[in-house]
């Protein structure tokens, strides 16, 4: 019986890529496909595959933070991160919000057909380029870790999703919505973490999350009034 996959990328071509690539192999099914985030997690729910290709650069929810909801909602469902880009914080980043493997779109396709192979056995991945590059980074002990403040030691782990989604200009209607929450609870999640980090406004969270790397993608001039 293959492995069912859910493909998450909002570019159909891309998608059409990786479908014709799985074509030549017999152990991988595709059951779903996806073009956000928030989508993603749906699908997640709904079709249960065994493991979701999603792209890191989504709109509407990211795909760390997809991939964190996945992970939440399925337990069983393996995540496989794609990327442009193999900068150490995204590499870190995809790990800790619960992904298997991390692969880079430049990856070739017996590359992809490893990464699939080796998390549906239950093992883990890194595009080589990756790997290596961090290798030798830590062998060299010059490896850029970001620090999250301590101030930030304090959240909880709902609260950090809620933080990275505000940093990234989303309302708390917007997050409700993602994060599958009540409206009056993202903004309760607001006031308590403002309070926590010593903050007024939705910049000041803003600046706190780039400083700890939680999140590239911002909009601190939008203040919600929803």
């Amino acid at each position: 019986m293959p492995f069912e996959i859910l493909l998450v990328d909002d570019h159909k071509i891309m998608r059409d890529g990786i479908k014709a690539i799985l074509k030549s192999c017999d152990e991988f099914r595709v059951v779903g496909e996806a073009e956000d985030g928030a989508e993603a997690v749906q699908s997640s729910k709904r079709l249960k595959p065994h493991i979701v290709l999603i792209d890191i650069h989504l709109p509407k929810m990211n795909g760390i933070e997809a991939t964190t909801e996945i992970v939440r909602h399925c337990p069983e469902t393996k995540v496989i991160i794609l990327s442009m880009y193999d900068d150490e914080s995204s590499v870190v980043s995809a790990i800790r919000s619960g992904a298997r493997a991390f692969v880079l779109k430049r990856a070739s396709d017996a590359d992809l057909l490893d990464a699939l192979r080796t998390v549906a056995k239950g093992g883990s991945y890194l595009s080589p380029q990756v790997s290596d590059r961090l290798l030798n980074r830590i062998k060299r002990g010059d490896l850029d870790e970001k620090k999250t403040p301590q101030a930030l030691d304090g959240l909880a782990p709902r609260e950090v999703q809620v933080l990275r989604l505000v940093a990234e200009g989303k309302t708390s209607k917007e997050i409700a919505v993602l994060l599958d929450l009540g409206l009056q609870t993202v903004r309760s999640y607001r006031k308590t973490m403002m309070k926590k980090l010593g903050v007024s406004n939705v910049a000041g969270l803003t600046q706190l999350a780039l400083s700890a790397g939680l999140t590239r993608f911002t909009n601190p001039e939008v203040e919600e009034t929803s």
